[in-house]
């Protein structure tokens, strides 16, 4: 079976833990058959590159080193982000040199891929390629996409604490303002001429079913599917495309997708989020649509069912990933 996985960050690298567990791809793969279940089940993710940004005169790229480090087993496990392990020297000796932006916070050992992609990015070779480079060490278990080689950041229109309405970037906006001030909208910077990056067209043409995670419908998801030729892949693929809702109880779990549909005018709840990606029989991009058990919603042109959608351990999350398969009409 050929799975590909629409993904944002930590979020997205858990249900991708969860791919892992049903198929037995990388870590829960049996060593002896862990050949034979890579020759049965191929899974790619696209993984959002919206919050990518340039700091320190470093390329950071938090959500493929999220679904890398977690699918490599490097993780830390309390924060869900960033490198186990980490300490935080580097950090600390900036602050004493006085070196913006303070508030961004960059660990040692995460450094070190940081400074690996900038020198590949500056030598020539595009992000798909970086990427690969880096998951030769870490060994996902996955094949890790970019969205784009090119420029396509978010940032934020916003008015700030002096009264002045500007563009931030999205780091920015949630890590020094935690979305706790004033937004009018959203720009994918750089989206308008960005293509899909090598390779990204063509698993979501191949795959036997495309997944979206319950990542951030408008930042995560929102800006994958900004850049050029990946929502038309979406709508003409012969596979089954099922999302799953990131709204559990009318709020969800963690990060600010809650923040961010207001701002867009969407209803933070599973029937405005599917409503919002729409239908492939419609304009849209869904075939099916998974929400909580206990969950309610009706979307036009799209198959709704109820599932447990609380990713309380890749076990729990690969039992939500089956109920997509079903909903797809695919079993193992």
């Amino acid at each position: 079976m050929k799975v590909t996985v629409l993904v944002g960050g930590v979020g997205g690298a858990r249900f991708l833990l969860g791919v892992q567990r049903l198929l037995q791809l990388g870590q829960f793969a049996d060593a002896g058959a862990e050949s034979e279940a890579a020759t049965q089940h191929e899974l790619t993710a696209v993984v959002n590159v919206g919050d990518d940004a340039w700091m320190f005169g470093v390329r950071i790229c938090p959500d493929l080193d999220t679904c890398m480090y977690t699918l490599g087993g490097g993780i830390d496990p309390e924060r869900g982000w960033g490198h186990r392990d980490e300490t935080w020297h580097a950090k600390d000796e900036l602050a004493a040199y006085g070196v913006q932006p303070d508030w961004f916070g960059l660990g040692d050992r995460d450094l070190a891929t940081h400074l690996v992609r900038s020198q590949m990015l500056r030598a020539g070779y595009p992000l798909s390629q970086v990427t690969e480079a880096l998951c030769a060490r870490w060994a996902p278990g996955a094949r890790l996409l970019p969205a784009t080689d090119d420029r396509s950041e978010t940032h934020v229109v916003v008015t700030d604490p002096d009264g002045e309405r500007k563009a931030i970037h999205f780091q920015e906006w949630w890590v020094r303002y935690r979305a706790k001030i004033e937004t009018h909208s959203f720009a994918f910077v750089g989206s308008d001429k960005a293509t899909a990056a090598p390779g990204v067209t063509e698993a979501i043409a191949d795959a036997d079913v495309v997944l979206i995670a319950p990542s951030n419908p408008v930042v995560s998801i929102g800006s994958i599917v900004t850049v050029g030729g990946i929502r038309g892949a979406l709508r003409s693929t012969s596979a089954p495309v099922i999302g799953y809702s990131p709204i559990i109880a009318g709020k969800p779990l963690r990060g600010m997708a809650d923040e961010c549909l207001s701002v867009i005018g969407v209803e933070s709840s599973s029937e405005g989020v599917g409503k919002h990606f729409g239908a492939r029989s419609g304009v849209g991009i869904l075939d099916g649509w998974l929400i909580d058990a206990g969950d309610a919603a009706t979307i036009e042109g799209v198959e709704v069912r109820q599932a447990p959608l609380l990713m309380t351990d890749p076990a729990a999350t690969a039992e939500m990933v089956r109920a997509g398969l079903q909903l797809a009409g695919l079993s193992l």
